[in-house]
């Protein structure tokens, strides 16, 4: 299964995110430097991800031992060794690290997409285990964030996820709109596939969503199902990244400063294989308009989650000898944190 690395090369003078490609000269040219200094940090992120995936390979090995604790994946002077001069031109470091039995490549940046329709603002408590009681595939999300400016992991930012059940329903949204339960996808055009989004009618239901700070190490980590699918759309998890918030009593959180939107996907071939278990086997969909595949997906997300050679999907692998036993889902994503989105953004 292919490795995921994302990287944003977001510009602080695009203040909205409806203004996710830049325009002026003076956007371009930042836009510009922000991706040359993504690639200067590719050598140091290749050994970043290597190291949390040797941790967990190390964890395997040993019978459950090993620690899990991203606190111990790194030690002092771990990106200290890696050359990250550009000597005199540009450096796409697309070097391939190999570890024992793991290897990855690096080299991949993600553009802003859309939050889509069931986005709760201040409605994702702060928490690892965003399972509570949805059945469905362990999978495990490892999420780094990197600071594009010192090629360093980002501590203290907020990652902040959310997807659907393993039947393809929101926490939140159950069911159409009174006046849409006949709808059928849209056939055609840039929607294609799509239904009208469902209503939020339940403001109590919080399951598959969750916020969660970095730690010293920029890493923060979820325990979740694998997602399930809907009409128009490949499998997905929404992220955003906050660099500024603060708590609320009810365990939530409001945000002052949004420096990310994206979605990370996984690849067609594990999806077919989730296919085939329950209770994904019981999606309402699967003999009638079936899976969308990454390369159909709706809006063209998964698409422009490509530009320029972007990769946004995660890098599985198995917890255990068998697919039963749960996936883990390693990405990277890399901020400027100096940037800042409007956080109720456009919704397609």
């Amino acid at each position: 299964m292919r490795f995921s690395l994302a990287l944003l090369a977001a510009s602080a003078a695009l203040a909205s995110a409806h203004s996710a490609v830049p325009e002026t000269p003076e956007e371009i040219a930042e836009h510009q430097a922000l991706q040359e200094a993504a690639y200067h940090c590719a050598p140091a992120i290749a050994k970043y991800t290597a190291q949390r995936k040797r941790s967990w390979a190390q964890k395997v090995l040993s019978g459950g031992r090993g620690s899990v604790d991203s606190s111990d994946l790194f030690v002092d002077g771990a990106f200290s060794d890696e050359d990250t001069s550009l000597q005199g031109g540009k450096l796409l470091a697309c070097n391939e690290v190999q570890e024992k039995k793991i290897k990855n490549n690096t080299c991949l940046l993600a553009p802003e997409t859309t939050q889509g329709p069931y986005y709760h603002t201040e409605g994702h408590p702060i928490r690892q285990n965003m399972a509570e009681y949805q059945p469905g595939l362990l999978f495990l999300m490892d999420i780094g964030i990197i600071d594009v400016e010192t090629c360093e992991p980002l501590p203290n930012v907020l990652v902040d996820v959310w997807h659907a059940n393993g039947t393809g329903h929101y926490a939140g949204h159950p069911d159409p709109a009174p006046h849409l339960v006949n709808e059928k996808p849209q056939v055609g055009g840039k929607r294609s596939g799509l239904l009208s989004a469902y209503p939020r009618t339940n403001e109590h239901e919080t399951w598959l969503r969750a916020a969660w700070p970095t730690d010293e190490t920029g890493v923060s980590q979820f325990t979740s199902i694998f997602p399930g699918y809907y009409t128009g759309r490949a499998t997905h998890v929404h992220v955003r990244i906050h660099t500024e918030w603060d708590t609320l009593p009810n365990g939530t959180f409001t945000s002052h400063r949004l420096s990310h939107t994206g979605q990370l996907f996984v690849e067609d071939d594990l999806n077919l294989h989730v296919d085939k278990m329950w209770p994904y086997v019981t999606n309402p969909i699967k003999d009638t308009f079936g899976r969308t595949r990454n390369w159909r997906d709706s809006l063209s997300i998964f698409d422009d989650s490509h530009l320029n050679g972007y990769n946004p999907v995660f890098d599985t692998h198995l917890l255990g000898g068998i697919i039963n036993q749960g996936v883990i889902g390693y990405a990277t994503i890399g901020i400027n944190k100096t940037a800042m989105y409007q956080v109720d953004g456009w919704r397609p």
